[in-house]
């Protein structure tokens, strides 16, 4: 495992803050990858292991860098990934495929479409319709303008409106247009809602998580382009090379394990032996235990232990210890899980 290294992307901004972006610092060192130097802008390192090698760089610019191999693998949003695929396939006619290979359960965020509240339309095609007549160049302004100009085709042609704007250009915010007919998408860097509100552009695309923003601005969102979640990129061609795909196995298999573990806790306690059947009839029929329950078997008492989510309102934690303290069980120990793996 040690002649190879794997390159890893490390996101800046808010995943790199331990205060936010779901913690990903922490992830990293519950699954035994613990780092320095990332929670200060970097360089970011990994402690224990010289065989991962932590590249620090933006999510904006991951999906291009392992798409050329640059790097191995990547911490990034589907939203980014996604933008630079189509980056590739629009402006270089170039195909690259990338494999999201594990989901985090952090840095949830929807793509909108957004116009003025004041429009009465409900959907994008009702807009379009309504704003194209006498157009010969639709506006757009969004921070990822390829998946933008995506949707906004996409939208046009069930509209049934494309062939009016058979051209596109992308280009920084008001500069000339480069077009005389077709779509002009304005690529920024932050405040859509306010260009969308001050009639900067016909139309927007914003990244937003409550979309609370977006109503403080008067805006509305008429489509979600894609929802986006922070997961682990690779280049599938890394799987060829046997000694990096063994890391790579190592890492997710690792970081699963700890994503896994999320917002739940060991429950561990004493049963008089008498009680045993009770017990295990409450934690099937609640489905406490996978195959079946784990059991340390004595000569009074056995000592259970099971898995509970700590944020299931179905079943709460509390409950479930109240319950199981009625049919006679004693000691009952509630203790963190950092990580727990399933298997390869």
């Amino acid at each position: 495992m040690a002649s190879e290294s794997l390159k890893i992307g490390m996101p800046s901004g808010s995943l790199a803050d331990p205060k936010r972006g779901g913690n990903l610092i922490t992830l990293l060192e519950n699954s035994g990858f613990k780092t320095s130097g990332y929670d200060s802008g970097g360089p970011s390192k990994f402690s224990t292991m010289n065989y991962l090698f932590g590249w620090d760089g933006r999510p904006q610019e991951f999906g291009s860098q392992l798409g050329i191999s640059e790097l191995d693998v990547a911490i990034a949003g589907s939203d980014w990934i996604k933008e630079r695929i189509l980056e590739f396939k629009i402006e270089y006619n170039t195909v690259i495929e990338l494999e999201n290979v594990l989901p985090l359960n952090r840095g949830n965020v929807r793509i909108v479409g957004i116009i003025k509240n004041e429009y009465s339309d409900q959907t994008a095609e009702e807009y379009l319709k309504k704003i194209c007549t006498g157009k010969d160049i639709i506006t757009l302004v969004a921070e990822m303008p390829y998946l933008s100009l995506d949707w906004l085709q996409t939208k046009l042609k069930n509209a049934g409106l494309l062939d009016k704007f058979p051209h596109y250009s992308v280009q920084k915010y008001k500069s000339p247009a480069k077009i005389k007919n077709g779509i002009v998408v304005y690529e920024t860097w932050g405040k859509t809602e306010a260009k969308v509100k001050n009639d900067g552009a016909d139309i927007g695309v914003e990244i937003t998580q409550s979309g609370s923003a977006l109503k403080n601005y008067g805006l509305k969102i008429i489509d979600t382009v894609m929802e986006s979640e922070t997961g682990i990129w690779i280049n599938p061609a890394l799987k060829k090379d046997s000694e990096k795909k063994e890391l790579l196995d190592m890492f997710l298999l690792n970081l699963a394990g700890t994503v896994n573990a999320e917002n739940k806790v060991m429950v561990v306690f004493n049963v008089p032996n008498d009680k045993i059947k009770d017990i295990e009839k409450y934690l099937s029929d609640n489905k406490l235990f996978a195959d079946e329950p784990t059991m340390n078997a004595g000569k009074v008492f056995s000592e259970f232990s099971i898995q509970v989510g700590k944020d299931d309102k179905k079943l709460p934690l509390a409950r479930i210890r109240y319950e199981l303290a009625k049919f006679g069980a004693k000691n009952i120990n509630t203790m963190p899980i950092l990580s727990s793996i399933k298997g390869l």
